[in-house]
Formats: C-alpha cells, structure tokens, sequence
C-alpha cells in the first residue's frame, strides 16, 4: 500500500528524487490546521517524502519487525506498530504544534522500543539479550541525534523538510508501553504483572493528555489556517531519520 501511495504520487507530482516529491496536498498528511480530519494523525504513515525516506523506513521495518513477528505474530507486531504511528503524531500535536508530518518512523522507533520491551519480558528465554539491546540502542541514538540536528539546523527558506524528533521519541515510548502489554511473555512472574498495569496507565494517560490537548488547542489552529502555502512548506517535518 505505501509503495502504491509513493508510485502514484511519483506520477502524478513529478519524477522521485531522494528528497521528493513531498504531498503537500494530500488528504492523508498530517496537517495541525485540519487536526478535526483524525485520520490524517494515522494515515499520514503512507507517505514519504521521496525514495531514501520510503527506502529507509521499509528496510528498518522488515531488519526489525519481522523477527519480532516471527515471534509473537502479526496481529500484536500490527498494534505496536499503529500505536506508534498514531503516539508519533500526538506528541508532536502537543510538543511542536505548528509541525506537519510524512513518514511511518514513529513505528518503525515502536519496533525498535518493542524489543527492550521483548527483553524485558523473556530476558531468561533470549540468546544475546544483552547485545540486542546494545545494538538498538546505538542505532537509535545515532538516529534520534541526527533527528534533534536537522530539526534545528535545517534553514526553513530552503525548503528541505527537516526531521521530526519528537514523532520518533514518542514512538519509542508507545512501543515500548503496548510491547509490556501485548506481547508474549513466556514466563510471567508477579512483578511482571504490576508492570503491564504500569504501561497501560502510561499510555493511557499520554493518549488522553494528548487528545485533550489538541481539543483545546484552538490558536495555534487559527494562526496556521491563515499563513500562506509558502509557509506552510516551512511547516514540514518527514518522521524519518538516517
């Protein structure tokens, strides 16, 4: 489905490049000035802003995600991955509000946090635990720092969209909550169990905090409803990162 959206958008919007084209018009972009469209906070998954930002995420998805589905089956792999989706556009609603979103990183850093949560469940029953968490936690600090410079280097008049750490970090945190409380834990033992209550209270309480937020949130919907399309392209952020 995404490389459908990104082929169709190709054709319609100009030749792909590693940077382009970007959807700006898309019914599906994550868009604060439309934030009543709610299917813009999950749907904005589907696109990307050119072949690296669709190629990246693809290959993290199938690199990470697959074990984890080989292991604990689609349908949970599935909701930690929507969650992370949905957690990545609510955050930055709340943390960088005037923010527009393309790109699935918020997924893909809610398999990456999945596996701490894996570890942290079946640590007794894994090979290697130690080095897993290691190595995702070299990669994702690269990432997330890579992320935090774009965000603040990137000159806005150049028009190169910049790279939303905020989608990436709260992603992080929904996988790693909805991964304590759906995946498979092979020896549960009591503490285990206070720990799923720990993880659903704190998505839980993320999620309604951030619904609410964006219910009252009316100014900066005003503010950004009468800024230009120019400005608008300033607003651009691809949830993705190196």
């Amino acid at each position: 489905m995404v490389l459908g959206f990104f082929i169709y958008h190709s054709v319609t919007l100009g030749p792909a490049d590693p940077a382009g084209p970007v959807p700006i018009d898309s019914m599906f972009i994550y868009r604060p000035d439309k934030r009543q469209e709610v299917w813009r906070f999950l749907f904005y998954m589907v696109l990307h802003a050119g072949w690296f930002h669709l190629g990246f995420n693809l290959i993290i998805q199938l690199l990470v995600g697959l074990p984890l589905e080989m292991v604990h089956g689609s349908a949970r792999i599935g909701c930690v991955y929507l969650a992370g989706v949905l957690a990545g556009s609510l955050g930055t609603s709340v943390f960088d509000p005037e923010v527009y979103l393309v790109g699935a990183s918020g997924g893909v850093y809610a398999l990456l946090a999945a596996h701490l949560a894996n570890v942290m469940l079946n640590y007794r029953n894994m090979q290697y635990g130690i080095l897993r968490l290691l190595a995702i936690f070299l990669f994702a600090s690269c990432d997330v720092g890579f992320a935090i410079y774009s965000r603040y280097s990137v000159e806005p008049a150049s028009g190169a969209p910049s790279v939303s750490y905020v989608a990436h970090l709260t992603g992080a945190l929904a996988g790693l909550t909805i991964g304590l409380l759906v995946l498979k834990n092979f020896e549960q033992k009591l503490h285990e169990q206070l720990l799923w209550w720990v993880a659903l209270g704190v998505y839980a309480a993320c999620t309604i905090f951030a619904i609410v937020f964006n219910l009252l949130n009316t100014v900066t919907v005003q503010r950004l409803e009468e800024e230009s399309e120019e400005v608008f392209k300033q607003h651009l952020f691809t949830n993705f990162g190196f």
